[in-house]
């Protein structure tokens, strides 16, 4: 019997105001079959550090967190 901890980045949103939703992946592996799992959502708000991040979250945040979506998620937060 061999377990194993599988950590994955499984889901990855953009949302209209730019933000990156991302859903990772926690599953516990017995012999191969998941027998276990959980989710943890956050979110890359534009302007945020996204630098340690999975690869994929890096290159879709790179794209969608354009200088003119990072101004404007700032005018719309300083406004709350």
């Amino acid at each position: 019997m061999a377990l194993e901890k599988v950590i994955s980045v499984d889901l990855i949103e953009v949302v209209e105001n730019g933000s990156v939703q991302v859903r990772t992946k926690i599953a516990i592996m017995e012999d191969g079959k998941q027998i276990s799992g959980t989710f943890h959502r956050h979110v890359v708000a534009p302007g945020d550090d996204y630098s340690g991040e999975d690869a994929r979250v890096q290159a879709i945040c790179k794209a969608t967190h354009t200088a003119a979506v990072i101004a404007a998620y700032k005018a719309v937060s300083k406004g709350a």
